[in-house]
């Protein structure tokens, strides 16, 4: 995959940065072309001269461009650069690079293409031991992960402070080989394709303070949403509570009930070529949810009266437009295959995607998942256990197909 691609190498600060000099050469050998972006930190263990005689372009390390001559790129360079690349890779990524990008500073020219740029982007996190097993540091990389960024794990072994642990910067085989995995599932297959997802649970009020709701932690409906912004989808995530960090280049919509979500999807599916319902939204709610918080020493409240929620895929399969794609889920605990067909038919969608709470592996708030795939066609295409993301791209593998 990296035969004529254009890899963009950001170069920080530490001890490692030589050897990202091994990285411009190999991905040369393999045929790609290669521009350096270095911090001014980085400068300091390699001279920017090193770089561009590798790749054989100039290095661009100075936000503001103070060079005179090249005064054409002085306005739009970091745009330029974010635009030209196929893929960014920061090699070494020091701690204080990932903690900028994790809070959006854009301090120099790195931060700045980073913030830009829409294509993958891959962090080797390389730094002392104890600084990349800090609190602080394993939760920004855990943040980076959850937008949709690449973090590429550390080796271990000694550092040059004397320590032994995690931290030092991959083999250059592996940081290569992982690149190439990156750029081969980066499709750009739903180019100019808008698709809507929901996810996460639904809070049904009670009174003030309480509410009914489901263990759905929205993590399969975030990866969805995270694949198909990868593959080049302008996406919109409608995403009642949960506690996940949005995925680079989607739009989120927050809601809490099964009527905000209601709400929401009927304001954006209209646009939608792509709509995959991944959201638990309860089908009951609290017909009269009490004004005041309902007081413990009262004694035991009334019985509750429930009423039913819009079933939401149905209200969409019913209006469903020409051309569109529909996705629903299915959660079942017996006769599952069968009960989703029927769903399928019932909600008039194209597809629907079954979960089993009996698969190990699989349920709420785990990182993996075991689903079978159901079509109108008849189709059926079980998945065995793999993370989120994966399944995430394995349908929407079927949902290119169908269209």
């Amino acid at each position: 995959m990296l035969k004529d691609k254009h890899i963009l190498l950001g170069v920080t600060g530490g001890i490692a940065a030589y050897k990202s000099c091994y990285l411009v050469r190999e991905f040369r050998k393999a045929g790609a072309e290669v521009r350096v972006v270095m911090t001014d930190a980085a400068t300091k263990f390699v001279s920017p001269l090193t770089f561009s005689t590798l790749s054989e372009h100039e290095v661009a390390v100075d936000l503001w461009n103070r060079d005179q001559s090249t005064t054409s790129e002085i306005g739009t360079r970091h745009i330029d650069l974010a635009r030209w690349a196929d893929l960014l890779l920061i090699a070494p990524a020091s701690a204080h690079t990932a903690a900028k990008l994790t809070h959006g500073l854009a301090d120099n020219l790195l931060t700045v293409v980073s913030l830009a740029a829409r294509c993958p982007l891959v962090l080797a996190p390389t730094m002392d031991a104890d600084m990349f097993l800090n609190e602080t540091t394993q939760r920004n990389l855990a943040v980076l992960r959850e937008r949709g960024m690449f973090v590429i794990p550390p080796a271990e072994g000694e550092h040059a402070s004397g320590l032994v642990g995690p931290g030092r910067l991959p083999e250059i085989d592996l940081i290569v080989r992982f690149v190439d995995g990156v750029l081969e599932r980066s499709y750009e297959d739903f180019q100019s394709v808008s698709v809507l997802v929901t996810a996460g649970p639904t809070f049904e009020p009670l009174d003030p303070v309480r509410y009914i709701g489901n263990r759905s932690s929205g993590k399969m409906g975030f990866s969805l949403a995270r694949a198909a912004a990868e593959r080049g989808a302008s996406v919109t995530l409608v995403t009642g509570p949960v506690h996940l960090e949005t995925p680079r280049h989607v739009r989120r919509v927050n809601v809490e009930t099964a009527r905000e979500m209601h709400e929401a999807v009927d304001k954006e599916a209209p646009a939608a070529d792509v709509v995959v319902m991944a959201a638990a939204v309860a089908d009951y709610t609290p017909s009269k949810p009490a004004d005041a918080k309902i007081k413990k020493g009262i004694g035991p409240p009334e019985p509750i009266s429930l009423t039913q929620t819009v079933d939401i895929l149905k209200s969409l399969g019913e209006r469903k437009k020409k051309g569109s794609i529909l996705v629903g889920f299915a959660l079942e605990t017996e006769n599952e295959v069968a009960n989703a067909r029927e769903k399928l038919l019932a909600k008039n969608a194209d597809m629907i995607v079954l979960n089993s709470l009996k698969d190990a592996g699989a349920g709420f708030g785990s990182d993996t998942n075991v689903v079978t795939i159901l079509t109108r066609d008849g189709g059926e295409q079980r998945l065995t256990r793999m993370p989120k993301i994966d399944v995430a791209h394995a349908i929407l593998d079927r949902v290119r197909a169908m269209r």
